[in-house]
């Protein structure tokens, strides 16, 4: 089946359908607010649109539900925007295109957008019913909250009532989230010269590529391999055996928030050490992959390649490769208070050299995550001296903080009850080590009371991204239950 829009609940499905016809991805989310503010005019409910870009919608009560108290729900419009290398597709102009593949609903070689557009179409299906009884409801749909979470921060006061508020954007059914981990990009760049080639020098192409990549956060704690990591290991062990080696260029990772799964380098040696440079690549290989046993389409190649007009000079390429090396990659430290819960981490996303008005540079980006925001800060430090003693500029830049546990919240308390009532079982109540936008929305509005919940989503931020279908349908019948659930005004 590839018309999604008929799986159920169909006024979910309906609208996420919709959302994956319009491009929306992080920073270029005009398409899918103009869709929604449409939908909500033509359906008489209340639309605006913040200093910022936010769009926020609101709904009367039902009859018989006006003595109840107001709702707030919150999800964001943007996706991550990722595709395998070998994929046609133009996330700026292109549909996502997604298919019923089982139990799951994916999509072909890019990112699906699950990740938050089940949120938003739950929204907006509850926001056209007819038939579903509710207390007044106020809605946020925030932009950019992937690649900055720029609509959270700039959200002002005054524009809500309610003092409850869902968080549509987590990713196991049968979870609730009452915390998540802030966190810090490091960005970093390194200017270098460039110097010419040798009359008998061979360009080849390090390819690295199948890994399973992920999310930054959720995956970080799963042993997946970074290519930035795995290609610039292969560099280093190169140039210790190969002192005249030479880089020409890289280009690994794509998104700050993803576990980088491809890196692609441009090597530069004499024609005389190239057989040498292939058996030290396959031996390298073969270690990384015995290491990285879960990482099964793991692919690393070595080809010929154009041959390129310069590369880095060779006191910043070593400066470069070793500081890379040293870089904090993956799980810091676990949480003591929270069992299975990564405390604070770092993300090696992208690594990329760069050429602009005859100046050339190398530029890093690490997404540092915590849930502590002393502990943030600091192993942003971390990050950044590493590349600070190769002689880098490093700056912490776009901070966010995280969002404290509330154990006692009276939202988790009815939304735990009604879980019971509907599945016989407890829902888990979990702190999560991603950033949730609820700790931002918290410094203009400290009286919300909020909790997170969602469908089950798998490899969100990949191409391999997926949603559980059955736990759609589950997600929104819980969701509906909550609402009807919400208690009167005190």
């Amino acid at each position: 089946m590839s018309n999604i829009a008929e799986l159920n609940p169909s006024p979910l499905w309906k609208h996420f359908a919709k959302l994956c016809e319009i491009p929306h991805p992080s920073k270029h989310e005009d398409r899918v607010v103009e869709y929604i503010v449409e939908f909500a005019k033509n359906r008489g409910l209340e639309v605006q649109l913040d200093q910022i870009g936010n769009v926020i919608l609101k709904k009367q009560a039902t009859p018989g539900m006006e003595d109840r108290q107001t709702l707030a729900l919150q999800s964001h419009v943007d996706m991550v925007p990722q595709k395998n290398a070998d994929t046609n597709h133009d996330f700026l102009i292109d549909p996502i295109k997604p298919y019923v593949d089982g139990e799951w609903v994916t999509a072909e070689g890019t990112t699906l957008g699950a990740d938050n557009g089940i949120g938003v179409a739950a929204i907006l299906a509850l926001l056209e019913s007819r038939d579903i009884p509710h207390p007044a409801l106020e809605a946020l749909l925030t932009i950019d909250e992937e690649a900055g979470m720029t609509g959270a921060k700039n959200l002002k006061p005054g524009y809500f009532e309610a003092d409850l508020l869902l968080n549509l954007d987590t990713e196991d059914e049968g979870e609730l989230y009452i915390g998540c981990a802030g966190g810090v990009d490091v960005n970093v760049t390194l200017p270098y010269s460039v110097e010419p080639l040798e009359a008998n020098d061979r360009a080849f192409k390090l390819i690295v590529r199948g890994l399973r990549g992920g999310h930054s956060g959720l995956d970080i704690d799963k042993g997946r391999g970074n290519a930035n990591k795995i290609a610039n290991r292969i560099i280093d062990s190169a140039l210790r055996a190969l002192p005249l080696l030479r880089i020409a260029s890289l280009d690994g990772g794509s998104l700050r928030n993803a576990i980088p799964r491809e890196s692609f380098s441009t090597l530069v040696v004499p024609s005389s050490a190239q057989t040498q440079l292939q058996e030290i690549v396959e031996r390298e290989s073969i270690h990384i992959a015995r290491e990285f046993d879960n990482e099964v389409g793991l692919e690393v190649r070595l080809e010929t390649c154009e041959t390129p007009a310069n590369t880095m000079d060779t006191a910043s390429q070593l400066k470069l490769i070793r500081a890379i090396r040293s870089c904090p990659n993956g799980v810091e430290r676990m949480s003591t208070a929270l069992d299975g819960i990564a405390d604070t981490s770092n993300n090696l996303a992208r690594v990329v050299t760069v050429e602009k008005d005859g100046q050339h540079q190398a530029q890093i980006q690490c997404l540092v995550r915590s849930l502590s925001d002393t502990a943030r800060d600091q192993h942003g430090l971390d990050v950044a001296a590493t590349f600070e003693l190769a002689g880098a500029q490093a700056k912490l830049e776009n901070a966010y903080p995280g969002w404290t546990p509330n154990p006692t919240s009276p939202l988790l308390a009815l939304m735990k009850n009604v879980y019971r009532e509907m599945t016989g079982e407890d829902a888990e109540v979990k702190v999560i080590h991603a950033g949730l936008e609820c700790g931002l929305l918290a410094k203009p509005y400290p009286n919300w009371d909020m909790v997170s919940f969602g469908p089950t989503i798998r490899r969100a931020h990949s191409p391999e991204e997926r949603v559980h279908i059955q736990s759609v349908a589950n997600f929104w019948d819980y969701f509906i239950q909550v609402v009807q659930a919400i208690p009167t005004q005190s």
